[in-house]
């Protein structure tokens, strides 16, 4: 560990020690002294008290800017005034019923007036939406095995949970890609029916839909691979992908859990002009609720209305959810709205850009609607396997830095990337800049200490 990482670390501690004893509290009972493995990390996790707009107050009282907003799912900022009111007024009227309600019809039109889809049906995380969609794909086609592509996300469902983040000597032939266990309870037989090709590898898809004919029902991807900060699709990507499936007839989803909310107000499908056969949404469409959908065409929906795929939940489409939901589309995600994120992100990536030209620091900014990201490599990634060659290391400087700044410049976790919601001021875009630019240096002067001494 470099000195400047240490000192960051040290000053870290001596402001949330707070933090420090709640997590120490939360470990006799919570596995890691957390409730999702995401919100672990050493030396302890910053413990939240409250938050409001674009901030948020830990409980030692420090205030930061967050552009962590719940690893992206708060595009909507923290109590946003018009969800505040939908759920406050929901809350009067009752919080569950387990029986139908017109705001499944009426939140369902407003996601088939933004995404090609004809009709939809509701769960509460992202994970369910991915799991539902590829069980209608199979149902669909007849076929058992799918496609994903290596390093990416979909959920916490057994077929998803295969070569998300294996080791560089796991991972095998770049052109046949190994299927590896997320870990373990992972079946042999599930590795079997999900097969893996890198991002951006149009002819490995390809291969694969050669080597397995009339075997795969589906292929999944991220529109943008945000498993591994922002991994862009290179252009004709998505096309592609579309094209295979459709000569080779299986069904192209696009999970959109990240992306729906927060890149256009169409989603990926508007930003990219692609219409995948299925669309998965989750995390900001619910502004601070679990709220998730997935959507397709009539007839590939019909195979649930026909008693063909079974779907079922207690909390689908829990009122108080589902209140939050339509506030979100109705009155937070509007196409002004969109213009003003867009705004500000383009000027927080510009300034990343200049501060990181004027120290010299070996590392590149992108960005896409509300996202973006620092990355500590001298190229762009176009894959996994670029993306496993970051500077780890000085990627937590940057992070410790950036929070002992007061900010929280994105979740923790160099496979993330900030969020910017429409709560956000040109003012916290300032203080960002500002403690990147105070920072910036130390993280030049460090990562050319640790070139030198390699």
């Amino acid at each position: 560990m470099h000195e400047g990482l240490q000192k960051e670390l040290q000053t870290y501690e001596k402001r949330t020690p707070k933090s420090a004893e709640a997590h120490r509290r939360a470990l006799n009972r919570l596995p890691l002294g957390v409730a999702s493995n995401y919100r672990a990390y050493d030396p302890y996790p910053i413990f939240v008290r409250d938050g409001q707009g674009g901030h948020l107050r830990d409980v030692d009282g420090n205030d930061y800017a967050d552009f962590n907003l719940s690893f992206g799912a708060l595009m909507a900022g923290h109590c946003h005034p018009a969800v505040m009111r939908a759920v406050s007024e929901r809350l009067q009227k009752g919080t569950m019923f387990g029986m139908p309600h017109d705001m499944e019809w009426a939140l369902a039109e407003e996601i088939c007036s933004r995404f090609p889809v004809e009709m939809v049906r509701f769960s509460s995380s992202g994970t369910e939406a991915t799991m539902h969609s590829v069980r209608l794909a199979r149902a669909a086609t007849g076929c058992d095995r799918i496609i994903k592509m290596e390093g990416g996300y979909h959920g916490l469902h057994d077929t998803a949970l295969v070569s998300v983040k294996p080791k560089l000597e796991q991972c095998g032939d770049p052109a046949m890609p190994n299927q590896v266990p997320g870990g373990a309870g992972v079946t042999n037989a599930t590795l079997q029916n999900t097969l893996i090709a890198q991002f951006n590898d149009l002819d490995g898809v390809e291969r694969l839909f050669r080597i397995y004919p009339g075997e795969i029902a589906a292929v999944i991807v991220e529109p943008i691979m945000m498993n591994v900060g922002i991994c862009m699709p290179q252009p004709g990507y998505h096309k592609g992908l579309r094209e295979l499936c459709t000569k080779h007839g299986a069904l192209f989803i696009f999970d959109e859990v990240k992306t729906g909310a927060k890149l256009a107000w169409g989603g990926a499908c508007e930003y990219f002009g692609v219409k995948p056969d299925i669309v998965c949404l989750a995390k900001s469409i619910g502004g601070g609720f679990p709220l998730a959908a997935f959507g397709a065409s009539r007839e590939v929906m019909h195979l649930i209305a026909d008693h063909k795929v079974f779907h079922g939940g207690t909390y689908n489409t829990n009122p108080v959810s589902m209140a939050a939901g339509l506030a979100m589309f109705r009155e937070v995600l509007t196409r002004d709205a969109y213009k003003h994120v867009n705004h500000l992100n383009e000027k927080l990536v510009e300034g990343y850009k200049k501060t990181v030209e004027k120290t010299g620091l070996s590392a590149y900014v992108i960005g896409a609607g509300a996202n973006g990201a620092l990355m500590f490599r001298s190229k762009e990634i176009r894959s996994y396997r670029d993306w496993l060659e970051v500077d780890t290391e000085l990627w937590r400087h940057y992070w410790f830095g950036m929070a002992n700044r007061g900010v929280l410049a994105q979740p923790y976790w160099w496979d993330e990337q900030w969020t910017v919601s429409v709560a956000h001021t040109e003012a916290d875009i300032d203080q960002h800049l500002t403690a990147f630019a105070e920072l910036a240096p130390q993280l030049a002067t460090a990562q050319k200490v640790g070139a030198a001494t390699r």
